[in-house]
């Protein structure tokens, strides 16, 4: 699935990984954990086992809906399968400080999310 142009490229071991205007996926088959690592470390953030958690729920909830949730839907997918002390908002800003649904989604490898400023 193509989102937009290529506006620069994200080099992960041997491939090019090629990015929209602001740092999504144009192509979102070309992630994977090490594509993820690369972002993080873009943004000066350290992948930990709570960051990958909510990648996990971010993958899930676009492969059952094929859209990246904004932010309330993403806590209630968060508590759902996470439970209820990591389903909050002030857990989600913690690890993606800014806006957790925009900075998740984007180290998830997944299109921006709708109604998402």
């Amino acid at each position: 699935m193509a989102s937009s142009e290529i506006t620069r490229h994200l080099c992960v071991a041997d491939a090019r990984v090629g990015l929209d205007p602001e740092g999504y996926l144009v192509d979102i088959g070309q992630w994977s954990p090490a594509v993820a690592e690369a972002l993080a470390s873009e943004e000066g953030v350290i992948l930990e086992a709570e960051h990958w958690e909510v990648l996990e729920v971010l993958r899930a909830f676009y492969a059952e809906y094929e859209m990246a949730p904004a932010m309330r839907p993403l806590v209630k997918a968060v508590g759902r399968d996470l439970g209820p002390d990591k389903g909050r908002s002030m857990h989600l800003m913690r690890l993606f400080p800014g806006s957790p649904a925009k900075r998740a989604a984007r180290l998830a490898g997944l299109p921006k999310p709708t109604h998402c400023l």
